[in-house]
């Protein structure tokens, strides 16, 4: 295990009823503001909870914050809270609508661009204090310091790293009404969250490598139960909880990371706007191909421990862990190649160009190139 220093002052409030809570973590002199993103929130009830827990509050609204959240709306955002002179943020929604708002909150306090801050990459600053409402598991956002930014104009996608939020609630009933690919993308985001931090090599954490795997196993046991029945609320709990916990350092502690999926992903939405975790379900098994060599001994653990292959040649064992991997992504309704978004061989050279030109190398062993990239991509037609 590898020498570490962590930190989560996330405070997690979950269960059935507690957004209630809010007026519990918000002070009552607080200039609030509620961000939002494309109205979902009126038709399942959690806007009409959000404005009585916090009734008696000074609030405003700000809607429209997009999937893949771009800087072109988050600017308007922060020069609505300068105006207002907002001092606490409130993100009601998914992964897209927290990331946007950890910016927002750092561009509060910022004279510049805020894609300036983007670009930086780690936001040291102060930002305005913020906390959130999940309504869509996926990205841990709701527990983490990072977040993705789109530049539409040139067509980029970021990631940066900035504060935690002071607190999240995570209510399961909200999830009963999401729509079924937000669902599986859902899905599939936080199983490759958890595949970025474990896909590595053996014998590094016993302890990860466990926690990982459960996360793998649960995703795995509530999957198609709740593309069966998603009104289920300890399906659906179990699910929320599994995102949360796959991205909010837990699982990272002391181990390496690999991440080339999710750089190459990024590219994909950037380019064709497909859900982030769609992107991922093409990429993740085309990365599981093209470095299975390098992988080899944690696909064999990860295929008989999560899967069950106990048997075989290591290449048909490891053949078999990256079937049933892709057969998953599948199964919660997902496509896993990009010939089925009639994605062509320009993209390929885009991103291969784009990993060039930043001189990037991603991956646990810093072997993720431009070149390699293209091989991925190629992989996945």
């Amino acid at each position: 295990m590898n020498n570490f220093v962590f930190q989560n002052p996330v405070k997690l409030i979950m269960g059935k009823g507690m957004i209630s809570e809010l007026n519990k973590e918000i002070p009552s002199d607080k200039r609030v503001m509620i961000t939002f993103g494309g109205g979902s929130v009126k038709k399942n009830g959690v806007y009409d909870q959000v404005k009585e827990a916090l009734k008696g509050y000074d609030t405003i609204e700000f809607w429209g914050i997009e999937p893949n959240p771009s800087i072109e709306t988050l600017r308007k955002a922060i020069e609505l809270g300068k105006k207002e002179k907002v001092d606490f943020l409130l993100a009601v929604g998914g992964g897209s609508v927290i990331d946007g708002t950890k910016l927002i909150a750092a561009g509060l306090l910022y004279d510049g661009d805020a894609w300036e801050l983007v670009q930086k990459r780690f936001i040291t600053s102060d930002t305005v204090p913020l906390g959130t409402v999940l309504t869509l598991p996926a990205t841990g956002s709701e527990m983490n310091y990072g977040g993705v930014i789109t530049r539409k104009e040139t067509k980029e996608k970021y990631g940066f790293m900035s504060h935690f939020p002071v607190f999240s609630i995570l209510d399961p009933e909200v999830t009963f009404s999401l729509p079924p690919h937000q669902i599986a993308c859902g899905i599939v985001d936080t199983f490759t969250h958890t595949l970025e931090q474990y896909m590595t090599t053996t014998g590094q954490s016993r302890l990860m490598d466990r926690w990982a795997e459960g996360i793998l196993q649960t995703l795995v046991e509530v999957a198609p139960k709740i593309k069966e029945n998603q009104h289920d609320y300890q399906l659906m709990a179990d699910f929320m909880l599994s995102a949360t916990m796959a991205l909010n350092g837990f699982i990272a502690m002391g181990v390496t990371q690999d991440w080339a999926t999710h750089m190459i992903g990024h590219e994909l939405t950037a380019l064709h706007g497909l859900s982030h975790g769609h992107t991922l379900a093409i990429v993740g098994p085309g990365t599981m191909r093209v470095l299975r060599e390098a992988k080899g001994d944690k696909l064999i653990q990860y295929g008989e421990r999560v899967w069950n292959i106990t048997s075989g040649t290591r290449d048909e064992r490891i053949d078999a862990a990256i079937e049933c991997t892709e057969k998953f992504f599948r199964s919660v309704g997902l496509t896993t190649r990009l010939s089925e978004e009639n994605i062509s061989g320009e993209t390929i050279d885009e991103i291969e160009r784009r990993f060039n030109e930043r001189e990037v190398a991603y991956g646990e062993n810093g072997n993720v190139t431009g070149a390699v990239a293209r091989q991925i991509l190629e992989s996945c037609i």
